[in-house]
């Protein structure tokens, strides 16, 4: 009896173990919302508003640590608000984001929960504006082709499906002109589905 519990504990350290140790390569999809807010200079104020992504992710790691490179679509949307004239100018963005993600991960057989941070850079695709009155060309915006931030997120694996959460801070100003130092910050949320 002795022996068999010997083994079983043995069995079950090492299963732990190699969950930690051993190289691995995952890859999958994913998809979720985004809640983005304008982080402006005083001018402007900014509410958040919700938004889509959808892509693919990789993940290779060992020894607890991993690199998880991303490639997503998302569909990015704020209101910014001139504290002046009360004048709304809604903004949406399309952009192909690709987060370089480091990070750790606690758990086995399948079931684990993760914290990765790490940068952000951002292709604007496509951005559109609409004002709720009538603002003329003052208070439209100039943005910019690409932007950078930086990611703090924190996940949920069990077995083939994930959930994630993260904050997206901006780091660079995304408007060429228009307003003052305006960055994107979003909050996001994500269910991803490991196809191996």
């Amino acid at each position: 009896m002795k022996f068999l519990s010997l083994t079983v504990a043995f069995l079950l350290v090492g299963l732990f173990a190699s969950a930690q140790v051993l190289p691995s390569f995952q890859l999958g999809i994913k998809a979720g919302a985004n809640f983005s807010k304008f982080d402006s200079e005083n001018t402007f104020n900014s509410n958040n508003r919700a938004g889509f992504y959808g892509g693919l992710w990789a993940r290779v790691g060992a020894a607890g640590i991993y690199f998880q490179p991303e490639l997503y679509v998302s569909g990015k949307k704020a209101d910014l608000v001139s504290e002046s004239t009360g004048e709304v100018n809604k903004v949406r963005f399309t952009s192909l984001d690709v987060p370089l993600l480091i990070g750790t991960k606690i758990g086995a057989v399948g079931i684990g929960v993760r914290l990765n941070t790490g940068p952000m850079f951002s292709l604007i695709l496509d951005e559109n504006q609409s004002f709720g009155q009538a603002a003329g060309s003052v208070f439209r915006a100039d943005f910019k082709n690409q932007a950078l931030a930086w990611q703090f997120g924190a996940g949920l694996d069990l077995k083939k499906l994930s959930f994630d959460a993260r904050y997206e801070l901006g780091l660079s100003k995304i408007n060429k002109a228009g307003y003052p130092g305006t960055k994107l910050n979003l909050f996001t949320v994500g269910l991803g589905y490991r196809i191996f």
